[in-house]
């Protein structure tokens, strides 16, 4: 069954992060009552896959201006009918910032949000079911800016805090980057607030 992998790897994060168990089982329910949840023609959502790209030191996080929602958000997009979503995740930050230097620091899921996009013209609200996994890339690697977009930065932590608008998913990734191996040891606790 084409659902396999993505429901693994959910049952996966909801071991890992027992504290999201509700918003894992609403979205492992979600995946195994729809067929078609790979595909923005499913009308009620759909499967979405996003990157969590930071630096090296894990201290600062790429976030793009996105055009149609006005928000400060990590890059990703529709899975499109790709029912890998560690493709689809790296696939839509190659095409939104351009870096050549992504690299996956962990198979597994870094995160999960399920959030309503709101109506547009024909197009009804509807859920998205994001899957987000972490990357690495250069700092200093130049942005190739997609239309999609308006602006793209890196931005420390403590900028993100201000520029995510309460966008609880965003800091709960800040927070998580935290516990990953390698970045600065000795980083201040300040750095990250």
């Amino acid at each position: 069954m084409h659902h396999s992998p993505l429901l693994n790897l959910l049952v996966e994060y909801k071991d890992l992060y027992p504290e999201e168990s509700a918003t894992a089982e609403r979205f492992i329910s979600f995946v195994s009552e729809n067929d078609q949840c790979f595909s923005r023609s499913l009308s009620i959502g759909h499967v979405t896959g996003s990157a969590w790209i930071i630096d090296p030191d894990h201290t600062q996080c790429v976030l793009i201006h996105h055009r149609k929602l006005d928000r400060w958000l990590q890059p990703g997009g529709h899975a499109d009918g790709c029912t890998d979503v560690v493709k689809v995740a790296f696939k839509e930050a190659l095409e939104e910032t351009g870096l050549s230097s992504l690299t996956l620091l962990e198979p597994r899921i870094f995160d999960i949000d399920i959030h309503l996009i709101p109506a547009r013209g024909e197009e009804a609200a509807h859920d998205h079911y994001d899957v987000r996994f972490v990357f690495e890339a250069d700092p200093d690697e130049a942005f190739s800016k997609s239309h999609e977009i308006r602006n793209i930065a890196w931005l420390n932590f403590s900028e993100v805090s201000r520029q995510s608008e309460g966008n609880i998913s965003i800091l709960r990734m800040i927070e998580k980057t935290k516990n990953l191996p390698g970045g600065k040891k000795d980083q201040a606790e300040g750095d990250y607030n």
